[in-house]
């Protein structure tokens, strides 16, 4: 039987189509659950040996003051050198390890910050979403005011988030403490949880589209 030219066309896609979606699939579901997306213990060194311990834990800076948008945009944002420079034009100004801000400074040239919590992406994630509904930094980062240096402390995985979107209960505080990270609820987390959600109407979305977009 003699098809149509386009026919004919289409009959021949059919297979070098199927084999792709299988590799696409098969590449996304590698890449979903490789150490590059699920990569709990990953402490990058970083041009600025920037010390959350001391920062946040000893000086009690909130969160906040460097990641502006946290709590206001999807993404927390990475602190400028202006920021820096607020407290670092009058404190150990003269320090080595401050070089790389002071350059940056000089040039306008960002420091250049290595990530580490990077999601891949095809995965949609909004800081605000989560900071404005009580779920605390600690939850996703951990105790980063107990950190030197920042480490993944969270496996970051699609299983992993749909846990906490299935069971909000275990992470949500009261909005005020969500940069407090020592802060411990008075009565069972699960009780106080259950009625943060109820009031505040937290429902978390379960379908696809709520993280890729």
């Amino acid at each position: 039987m003699n098809f149509p030219p386009l026919a004919r066309m289409i009959v021949n896609l059919v297979p070098p189509l199927l084999a792709g979606g299988l590799l696409y699939v098969v590449v996304l579901v590698w890449y979903g659950g490789s150490p590059l997306t699920i990569d709990v213990g990953y402490a990058p060194e970083q041009p600025v040996p920037f010390s959350h311990a001391l920062h946040v834990g000893d000086m009690g800076m909130d969160c906040r003051y460097c990641h502006t948008a946290v709590d206001k945009a999807a993404a927390a944002t990475v602190p400028t050198t202006e920021v820096c420079m607020n407290c670092h034009q009058r404190v150990r100004m003269k320090s080595e390890l401050l070089e790389p801000v002071r350059a940056s400074w000089a040039t306008g040239m960002p420091v250049k910050w290595v990530k580490v919590h990077d999601l891949p992406d095809f995965v949609y994630f909004n800081h605000s979403a989560h900071v404005t509904r009580g779920v605390g930094c600690v939850s996703c980062h951990g105790r980063v005011d107990t950190m030197q240096r920042v480490a993944q402390v969270e496996k970051l995985s699609m299983g992993w988030c749909l846990d906490c979107h299935r069971a909000p209960e275990k992470h949500l505080r009261p909005t005020e403490f969500v940069t407090r990270l020592d802060w411990v609820a008075e009565e069972d987390q699960l009780v106080l949880g259950a009625r943060l959600r109820q009031t505040n109407h937290i429902n978390p979305p379960q379908d696809c589209s709520t993280c890729h977009r």
